[in-house]
């Protein structure tokens, strides 16, 4: 004799489908418009990134480019490698004067940051396949912003603009 749980789940195989159904469009809409977590690996993000891979939260109301600002950690489609992902900085928005090449490179040349792209880099220059090898960015491949790090969990935190001194509370009391 079957438990009244089981009955009801092989007398309606219908209302099991449905519910399946119910439940993967949710998490479809979660993972495309809400958040997305998952792994990030590689030594271009050092330190902010351990090189064996942290597992990372990505705020998909972000994507393309909505509210990112210079400072940024964002996740996007590197745009000369198909079907690749990739997680940089944002050093610059369209209108902003960047470094093209290196900081140690001779002669330094700049650029502005032309409309709807940005420039990106990874933390560690000598590692990062970045936009000083791609170029600008464009904002349509921004899938969203880094807001955590989950895993592992001794090393969890929650990221805010690298630009801004943490330290710095804005508060003049003198």
């Amino acid at each position: 004799m079957l438990p009244p749980w089981a009955r009801a789940i092989i007398g309606h195989p219908i209302r099991l489908v449905l519910a399946a159904g119910k439940t993967m469009a949710a998490a479809h809409v979660f993972t495309s418009y809400c958040f997305e977590w998952g792994p990030a690996a590689g030594p271009s993000m050092l330190p902010t990134f351990d090189i064996a891979g942290d597992h990372i939260i990505v705020d998909k109301r972000y994507r393309y480019g909505r509210n990112i600002v210079v400072g940024d950690l964002v996740h996007y489609r590197i745009p000369i490698f198909q079907r690749a992902e990739g997680i940089k900085r944002v050093i610059g928005m369209p209108g902003d004067y960047v470094l093209v090449g290196s900081p140690d490179a001779y002669p330094q040349k700049m650029m502005q940051v032309p409309q709807g792209h940005c420039w990106i880099v990874g933390d560690n220059l000598e590692l990062s396949r970045d936009s000083r090898m791609f170029g600008p960015v464009p904002l349509a491949l921004i899938k969203g912003k880094v807001i955590a790090r989950h895993l592992p969990w001794s090393t969890r935190q929650v990221f805010r603009n690298g630009l801004v001194d943490p330290e710095d509370d804005h508060d003049d009391k003198n």
